[in-house]
């Protein structure tokens, strides 16, 4: 696994497709802030409730100037099932070639720890959730 981000340091670029068919890249967010949510797979107990989480606060994010993305190694077709399925409302990106996972220091051979950073301006702002490395 690469190494995690630290407080601080510049946000690796990205270019990601996502399920709302769009292509998405750091650079799309400047001037906003970017909540990045990584999490393991699509439609399990713990990442369902944690992208449940978000949607329901996603107004008060959108109030802040925060926008929401959430990135997985899962297709693109499972994150447009799993975003109708409960109704998201903000971008799941594929990220298969793990090549942004690794990038994030988020990868490690079957799983992706649970992470979520706060991104702005291109710099990492503050880490706000890490999973115990397990």
């Amino acid at each position: 696994m690469a190494k995690i981000l630290e407080q601080g340091h510049a946000a690796p670029d990205f270019t990601l497709s996502a399920n709302n068919e769009a292509t998405i890249s750091l650079k799309n967010y400047a001037g906003k802030n970017l909540v990045l949510y990584f999490y393991p797979k699509d439609d399990t107990s713990g990442c369902t409730l944690e992208a449940q989480n978000f949607n329901a606060l996603r107004e008060d994010f959108l109030k802040a100037n925060t926008v929401i993305v959430g990135v997985s190694p899962d297709s693109l077709a499972s994150h447009s099932k799993f975003a109708k399925k409960y109704d998201l409302q903000f971008s799941l990106a594929s990220d298969e070639a793990k090549t942004m996972l690794e990038a994030y220091g988020v990868w490690a051979e079957k799983s992706t720890s649970h992470q979520t950073a706060k991104l702005s301006q291109q710099n990492v702002q503050k880490l706000i959730y890490k999973s115990p490395s397990v």
